[in-house]
């Protein structure tokens, strides 16, 4: 028997015995996203009568975030880096906090001891021959928090993709828990007119032997249908869905011609469905590294012809975007989106892409506004804004005047609020 075979069984627990380990006061960092081990959740959450003031963090919760549910708020306080569909009441009734960040930048967050980690929960794949797990679907934060915890408390599942990168061996892992189940899934989003409209410019600026980086949602979504056609697209992106894996199979994307790790995906997570799941599964050309590596901006604009797409809830007539707030209340997060548009702006050749439909609320509302609304957040500033495109059209805010980008936006905006913003331009001396 090897010597990490031992180590195993001498871990080994049952997910009641291991967050019994958890006290109240502690912080405990949760694996990200679909990673997330729900099982250890699930059992840290049936504690809540015996814990007070447990600090639960992490980024986007794609589970059902019980801790998070009216009446858990004296045993568990949520601490969103990134907020998502099942914490986001939690935190605009007050029960749960968020704390702006960028995603480049979370991992010396728990380094450095600024949000000292006693408990980390993650899911790791069974053991190789030499004792490693995979992290299987989320790096990003998760490797620094395990790195700095000082409990690992990891379910092991069978279920989890083993992908290239980033690695745990048993050694550095406190408590183990066999738990096999399936992983969440991101399904694709609903791609409407308006985003085919959209996904087809955007591919348009795409030239090939690009390397992209894309966001979530139906407009990434959209833009990967029009990708067919072009040659030797790479991808170093924080994530990458179910989209991608066609465009390997019709001999697009390749990443032969990247100009940094050539010949392979690189990702900080994934989110998507089996077929996504099944494609990074033991995939050589599949690599996961850390946020602090995939997300430096420095790292993104060593590569050539870097092209990053990301959306917006609102952007005004300066070019300043709101990406992460309706009114006061934060409905997402800021994530990789200004750790992209940094490093694609250093990028020889390369672009940062801001895209949104003109209008929202059932075309009620739009979304190229006068200025942001009352209470929101600038996520990227006017200074780091390049192109912005809606169903409408393109503009490259670069070197642009306030007054050459108001008329711009204008223009891009949907007809049935172009004259009310020229009005309103006017009236702040925008036009």
């Amino acid at each position: 028997m090897k010597e990490w075979q031992t180590t195993y069984r001498h871990k080994l627990v049952s997910a009641f015995e291991a967050v019994q380990k958890i006290k109240s006061g502690d912080r405990v960092v949760v694996g990200h996203a679909c990673g997330e081990p729900q099982a250890l959740v699930y059992a840290l959450t049936e504690r809540y009568h015996e814990l007070c003031d447990v600090e639960i963090t992490h980024m986007v919760a794609m589970g059902n975030s019980p801790y998070a549910q009216p009446g858990m708020e004296n045993s568990f306080r949520h601490n969103a880096l990134f907020v998502g569909r099942s914490t986001r009441q939690a935190i605009a009734e007050g029960r749960a906090d968020y704390t702006p960040c960028f995603f480049s930048e979370i991992p010396r967050l728990f380094k450095e001891k600024i949000l000292p980690v006693q408990v980390v929960l993650l899911q790791i794949t069974p053991p190789d021959e030499q004792g490693f797990c995979s992290y299987g679907i989320s790096a990003d934060y998760t490797v620094a928090a395990a790195q700095s915890a000082d409990i690992v408390i990891a379910q092991v599942n069978r279920r989890l993709p083993r992908t290239q990168g980033a690695k745990i061996h048993l050694n550095h892992v406190d408590y183990l828990v066999e738990q096999d189940e399936e992983i969440v899934e991101l399904l694709p989003g609903k791609i409407g007119e308006v985003e085919r409209r959209i996904g087809r410019q955007i591919a348009e600026m795409v030239p090939d032997g690009a390397t992209l980086q894309l966001g979530i949602g139906a407009i990434p979504d959209a833009v990967l249908l029009f990708l067919q056609g072009k040659k030797d697209l790479g991808i170093h992106s924080e994530m990458f869905s179910d989209g991608v894996v066609d465009l390997v199979n019709a001999g697009v994307i390749t990443n032969c011609r990247k100009s940094q790790n050539p010949n392979v995906f690189v990702a900080t997570f994934l989110m998507g469905t089996r077929k996504l799941y099944d494609f990074i599964d033991q995939n050589p050309q599949v690599q996961l590294h850390p946020a602090d590596y995939v997300n430096d901006p420095y790292i993104i604009g060593k590569h050539e012809l870097m092209i990053s797409i990301n959306s917006a809830l609102q952007v005004d007539l300066m070019g300043q975007v709101n990406a992460e707030m309706i009114g006061s209340n934060q409905f997402s997060g800021i994530g990789g989106q200004v750790d992209f548009i940094r490093g694609a702006s250093r990028s020889l050749g390369g672009k940062s892409i801001i895209a949104l439909p003109t209008t929202a609320a059932k075309g009620t509302v739009s979304r190229i506004v006068a200025e942001l609304d009352q209470g929101s957040a600038v996520s990227t500033s006017r200074n780091d804004v390049q192109y912005v495109v809606t169903e409408y059209g393109a503009v490259d805010l670069r070197g642009k005047t306030l007054r050459q980008r108001a008329a711009a936006m204008i223009e891009i905006a949907h007809p049935d609020f172009r004259p009310n913003l020229r009005e309103q331009a006017k009236m702040k001396g925008l036009l």
